[in-house]
């Protein structure tokens, strides 16, 4: 008969067990002489309809039945999110067994907070938390203080009084949720101000090769834009009539110059001479050429035009036959030894931008190498249509890794000096404010309402509310905000 009893125990137990799905293995909590055992269902919550299986019993054991349970799962809001959750839908089943229903919004940490009065009067207690994708509950029993519970009156056991928002967490529970702290201190901040910039010539060095009179291109010696050239390089022939004029001068000055050597005033043509040669040399006719004519004595119908400078081509308007008038321009030159980059900052950035400092260049299409820059000009005009301001940098570029029209990242390193910083995680936002939580030992926090300013990689300054070593809840901070007695402290700002 007793093996008949077991193998219905065991096989009731299975059924259950099968229509109640993977539940969590129980946590138990003992509060006011009463234990609670608390698991969920299922054992990795999810976002939607849970369940959480209470069972309830007194100190020698035996099952509480006809006791009133309460569960609530909430969150408390958070900036510009607003609460959640809130009482679960409880039943009694059978044995000291109560069933809670309830439905997690989002994926999260959620607060837990079980209360149980049993018929003899005694009520157990028991806050902590669960969260979405993780197995089970955690729980920890609430009593009076002394007893594993937070204080409840607004003094310490010494009797001094305390801010109002002040609370205590058991060190264990501490550990749990995994509570990490940092002083307040003093640091050198950088501001880091991020900017694209596209890789532009420098204006400085661009040459117009335009000439000063009228004609017709003969043959052209470079014939595309990006063409390296050098300095006195040959881009294309010219024939002027103006020119051909002006060659028949010099030659003629020179014939003269010649027969004045053989009297008596053998000086008397040089003038005319030099009036011809930098007639010629004005028209932008080379030296090397003008030594020619001179050696030949015959006008050339074609002058070859030459490059002024080192550099690339970037404009060309010239093709074999084609006219030209005076001052037209023909080809532009690029030096391409340096380069500037133009970036675009936005308007309230630009207190933080000046020249001289130091900063680092990126390029998309080569992400792995880094250029020193220095701004060198911050341009004293606003786009109207993107209320951007230009900056400039100049770079050397020797091996024309820069090249004009790229994008590049530019990352300006502003300095702001000394300032009082905290990490970043220690700041939560509730609307227009801020606080932090100080730590003030021996598991007792408080919420800090303080002003923030700048803000550093993983730093933010702190203008008022903190003093320097004082220490900040850093880590953990939205467990403990569900922790204290936030909106009270929000009262008291």
């Amino acid at each position: 008969m007793t093996h008949l009893k077991i193998a219905a125990f065991m096989i009731v137990s299975v059924l259950l067990t099968s229509c109640r799905g993977s539940t969590s293995e129980p946590v138990t909590v003992r509060s006011e002489g009463l234990e609670l055992a608390v698991s969920v269902e299922p054992a990795d919550l999810r976002v939607g309809q849970n369940v959480m299986w209470i069972e309830l019993r007194d100190a020698e054991g035996r099952a509480v039945s006809g006791a009133e349970v309460d569960a609530k799962i909430h969150m408390h809001a958070m900036g510009a999110m607003p609460a959640m959750g809130g009482p679960a839908s409880v039943s009694e089943m059978d044995d000291g067994r109560y069933r809670a229903e309830f439905e997690l919004e989002m994926g999260s940490t959620w607060n837990v907070e079980i209360a149980a009065k049993s018929p003899g009067e005694r009520v157990a207690r028991a806050e902590g938390s669960l969260t979405v994708g993780s197995p089970g509950v955690r729980l920890e029993g609430v009593g009076s203080a002394g007893q594993g519970g937070a204080p409840t009156a607004a003094t310490q056991d010494s009797g001094e009084e305390r801010h109002p928002a002040e609370f205590s967490v058991a060190p264990r529970r501490l550990q749990r949720i995994g509570v990490k702290t940092a002083r307040a201190e003093r640091k050198q901040l950088a501001t880091m101000v991020r900017a694209v910039g596209r890789v532009v010539a420098e204006e400085t060095t661009l040459e117009d090769v335009a000439l000063k009179i009228r004609g017709w291109v003969g043959k052209v010696h470079v014939d595309a834009v990006g063409d390296p050239v050098k300095r006195g390089e040959v881009l294309f022939t010219v024939y002027s009539p103006e020119l051909y004029a002006a060659q028949q001068e010099y030659l003629q000055a020179l014939q003269s110059q010649a027969r004045a050597r053989e009297t008596s005033v053998p000086e008397r043509a040089d003038y005319l001479v030099r009036a011809a040669k930098n007639r010629l040399r004005l028209w932008d006719i080379a030296a090397a050429d003008l030594e020619r004519l001179m050696t030949s004595g015959e006008p050339l119908e074609h002058l070859p035009i030459r490059s002024p400078v080192t550099g690339y081509v970037i404009e060309k308007h010239v093709f074999e036959g084609s006219a030209f008038a005076p001052g037209t321009r023909l080809y532009r030159i690029a030096p391409l030894a340096n380069v500037w980059i133009e970036a675009e900052i936005y308007e309230y950035e630009l207190p933080l931008v000046r020249e001289g400092q130091t900063a680092s260049v990126t390029l998309p299409y080569m992400p792995e190498r880094s250029f020193d820059a220095a701004v060198a000009y911050v341009y004293p005009t606003l786009d109207p249509k993107t209320r951007t301001a230009r900056l400039r940098l100049e770079l050397p570029n020797a091996d024309l890794a820069l090249r004009p029209d790229m994008y590049a990242n530019v990352k300006v390193h502003a300095d702001r000096g000394e300032r009082l910083v905290v990490p970043q995680s220690a700041v939560l936002y509730a609307g227009e404010k801020s606080f932090v939580f100080r730590a003030l030992g021996d598991g007792r926090f408080r919420p800090q309402a303080v002003a923030v300013g700048l803000r550093s990689g993983e730093e933010v300054e702190i203008l008022s509310g903190v003093e320097p070593g004082e220490e900040i809840v850093t880590s953990a901070t939205f467990l403990i905000a569900s922790e204290s007695r936030l909106r009270a402290a929000m009262e008291q700002w």
